[in-house]
């Protein structure tokens, strides 16, 4: 199966050599950003790069970019299963073709009730695509698992990160699990902040059910709230022990309106 970009020149520039220079922009330079660390999962936003760029640029320069990465993302267009896996073939991408790691899709497949190889979620989704180029710009060799998820209850994003966990346990190096989520969505910068701190606050905690909690409780509008519960989940299995806010930002950071913003984190979990 062959996925053809969705989005390139709508959230991120199409043309490789453009790309390309974006992304030097929006990651941190080697003599600023310190040394790199093994993460088990990162938590990155997924809107247009002039938007949000900058975070995810930094959460990716802080951290190794293992061989292959699992991504997880929200399904934003209703398509598909509601939770779906994209399980073999190639994603075509600007800076160049990304495999699909086969072997794990079906490693994770058998080991999950809930997950189904659906190639039909991901045709239109852009939240897991606009992870892949930074993916691509410090590993341009990088195999990818990508994964849509709809709506779920606790006990199932239970069941899903547990069967990732299962099939990550043991590998070495280990996958990276790429959690795509913005945080509030078009409320004041002051109320986006305040909501976006309560959901953060549980992930630096590593509480994924609190999560989910908190994010019904308080109406926060985090769309990847499933994936982060899910990265949570699998990462605790895998010995997470600590997770670190490495950046915040709102899109009111860069066109200057602030009555309605979206937030953006940019998290690690190691």
């Amino acid at each position: 199966m062959i996925r053809n970009p969705a989005v390139a020149d709508l959230f991120y520039p199409g043309k490789p050599e453009v790309l390309t220079r974006e992304l030097k922009t929006l990651v941190e330079p080697a003599d600023k950003k310190g040394e790199k660390e093994p993460a088990l999962g990162i938590v990155a936003p997924h809107a247009g790069y002039v938007y949000s760029g900058r975070v995810a640029g930094q959460v990716y320069s802080r951290i190794e970019i293992p061989p292959t990465a699992v991504i997880l993302g929200p399904n934003h267009t209703g398509q598909g299963d509601q939770a779906a896996l994209f399980a073999e073939g190639e994603w075509r991408m600007p800076l160049g073709s990304v495999r699909i790691d086969r072997e794990l899709a079906q490693k994770i497949l058998s080991y999950s009730r809930l997950l189904v190889p659906d190639p039909r979620a991901h045709q239109r989704e852009h939240s897991l695509e606009v992870q892949v180029p930074f993916l691509q710009y410090f590993n341009p060799g990088i195999a990818i698992v990508p994964i849509c998820l709809g709506w779920l209850d606790y006990s199932e994003c239970q069941e899903i990160g547990l069967a990732l966990a299962r099939a990550l346990e043991g590998l070495e190096p280990r996958p990276l699990i790429v959690a795509s989520s913005d945080m509030t969505h078009y409320e004041s910068q002051k109320s986006a902040e305040k909501k976006d701190r309560a959901a953060i606050n549980k992930i630096l905690k590593l509480d994924p059910e609190g999560l989910l909690s908190v994010v019904g409780k308080e109406d926060i509008s985090m769309c990847g709230v499933i994936p982060t519960a899910v990265m949570l989940i699998a990462a605790l299995a895998l010995g997470a022990k600590k997770a670190e806010l490495v950046a915040y930002a709102t899109s009111g950071d860069v066109s200057g309106d602030y009555a309605k913003v979206v937030g953006y984190a940019g998290i690690k979990v190691t």
